[in-house]
């Protein structure tokens, strides 16, 4: 008599467009990129996010699935070495096919040649810089909040106030009106505010790097607000006749939630998903 099959260590995706993604990465695994964010994805949140360390199952995981997939590309809006550093992607065995687009894609790092690229800072972002302690103080300053300088952009973090949702919202108009009179975007996310240069965002650096890699098959992972630009590029893939799967990390967010086609619960599953694809596309090779 034949053994039983053993189970597939992987979840099924709740669309039909989720399915047929996963499939197409599983059975073309060469032709796929696998795009993630990092903070709230690779990374649990944390009050402080220069200690968003990445999870412990993150990086083993992507070291088994890098080599089996076109590529990997993390995402994010963090300076790309700086997400380097806290994921611990350097000199990684198994990480040659990772790219990090840092800035929302801006800001490029590759773990092939360890080769860093940044552009010039963007014009209009000084002079916000400059006039933000003004802004801050005509919206009273909300006790606990802070600034986090990126280059590229900066942010105004709530997470540590003592009213954390009433100082995002008190600061989320007069952070509109800053980014706006100096021709940049506000975006918001879990608790943070930033500003960043219009016409850059994650979707944009995605499908360039899917256009790049003449991807046949994408998934993104994501968690937050800022992840939204992404879906979209996705779903226009999808249109275009490249299959994808949306993947969400938690369910904090509901308008990323009721998008995605699986929701895994936080940075230790979304390890596990990764894993468990190498798996699969191992055991079926």
């Amino acid at each position: 008599m034949a053994s039983p099959a053993s189970p597939s260590p992987l979840p099924l995706p709740d669309t039909a467009a989720g399915r047929e993604g996963l499939e197409a990465l599983l059975a073309r695994p060469g032709e796929a990129v696998v795009g993630l964010d990092f903070d709230g994805t690779l990374a649990p949140i944390v009050s402080d996010p220069q200690r968003a360390g990445a999870h412990a199952d993150a990086v083993p995981a992507l070291a088994q699935l890098a080599p089996l997939v076109r590529s990997v590309a993390v995402i994010t809006g963090r300076p790309a070495e700086q997400a380097v550093l806290l994921g611990g992607f350097a000199d990684e065995a198994g990480l040659g096919h990772l790219t990090v687009l840092g800035h929302y894609g801006a800001q490029r790092w590759d773990a092939a040649t360890g080769e860093l690229h940044t552009p010039e800072a963007p014009p209009g972002l000084a002079a916000a810089r400059a006039e933000l302690p003004a802004v801050l103080a005509d919206a009273g300053d909300p006790p606990g909040s802070w600034t986090e300088d990126k280059g590229q952009a900066f942010a105004v973090h709530t997470r540590r106030a003592d009213d954390p949702e009433g100082a995002f919202a008190a600061l989320r108009g007069p952070l509109g009106g800053l980014a706006d009179r100096h021709g940049l975007h506000l975006e918001p996310g879990r608790l943070v505010l930033e500003i960043r240069p219009r016409g850059v965002d994650k979707g944009v650096a995605l499908t360039a790097y899917v256009e790049e890699t003449g991807a046949g098959a994408v998934l993104y992972a994501g968690d937050d607000l800022g992840d939204l630009a992404a879906y979209d590029a996705v779903d226009r893939l999808r249109e275009r006749g490249v299959p994808g799967l949306l993947v969400c990390s938690g369910d904090e967010v509901p308008e990323l939630a009721s998008r995605a086609d699986l929701v895994v619960r936080g940075p230790g599953q979304v390890a596990a998903l990764l894993a468990g694809i190498a798996e699969t596309v191992r055991r079926s090779s």
